[in-house]
């Protein structure tokens, strides 16, 4: 189970890496906070899962009211986290909508992507 633990936890970081490596690579705040919040969210249940296991696994099969206490509270945040973390995003991105924020629009002078590059 252990292993399993561990496989979820490098998971969750390697959908972090591709959550801050999108946040640095799209071009407007609307994309930024599309990939931000699509893979903070999936990053944060997917480590919060595997904390679970690693807890569970170090218990040695004692199973106590407070390791199923622990697991519950550790299910109660991935519940708020899969709630708050779009809602959240939402209101920010309707915020920027609000303010006038314009969508990102390819201009001439902008590089082509590789797959525009691949079609030529």
């Amino acid at each position: 189970m252990i292993y399993a633990a561990y496989g979820f936890m490098i998971l969750g970081l390697l959908f972090f890496l591709g959550t801050v490596l999108g946040v640095h690579r799209f071009p407007d705040c609307y994309t930024r906070m599309h990939g931000a919040a699509k893979g903070d969210t999936l990053s944060s249940i997917l480590f919060i899962v595997g904390i679970i296991l690693a807890a569970l696994h170090h218990d040695h099969g004692h199973y106590d009211v407070a390791s199923f206490v622990r697991t519950a509270k550790l299910l109660f945040i991935i519940v708020f986290l899969f709630i708050a973390s779009p809602a959240a995003s939402h209101a920010l991105v309707a915020a920027g909508f609000a303010r006038g924020i314009s969508h990102w629009q390819k201009r001439e002078g902008d590089s082509p992507s590789p797959v525009e590059e691949s079609q030529e």
